[in-house]
């Protein structure tokens, strides 16, 4: 089972990715802020993470940098309500960026994209 770390500030976003991933069998862990999300890190190993861009006082981007320097082979979709970032040259660490909306089906289908792009390279060992 593969295990998604979502990151975003407002509760009910956590809230719906977590019950809509979880229903299509992957296991969540949710982060409200930066440090949460860097502690989930240190704890556990998450085969994807999905961030919003604009935290409470906070960047995704920086989170994002973070993730590239230290966890290199985790993939990142950022998910955002700002598609201005698609623009952004740090957006494009990312290995997808998806626009939020109230229908979940693109981020959904590029999950499991980045998770199959993820699965073969290390099947040939990449």
């Amino acid at each position: 089972m593969n295990r998604i770390l979502v990151v975003d500030d407002e509760a009910n976003i956590r809230l719906l990715y977590a019950e809509e991933l979880a229903d299509e069998g992957y296991e969540v862990a949710t982060a409200a802020t930066t440090a949460e999300a860097v502690e989930q890190l240190q704890k556990q190993n998450f085969d994807l993470a999905v961030l919003d861009i604009k935290l409470k006082n906070e960047s995704g981007i920086e989170l994002l940098q973070k993730i590239v320097k230290e966890r290199h082979d985790m993939p990142v979709i950022l998910c955002s309500a700002f598609s201005c970032y698609k623009d952004d040259f740090s957006a494009w660490l990312a290995d997808s960026y998806v626009v939020k909306s109230g229908d979940l089906t693109e981020l959904k289908e590029e999950i499991k994209r980045v998770l199959a792009k993820k699965a073969q390279r290390k099947a040939s060992g990449m």
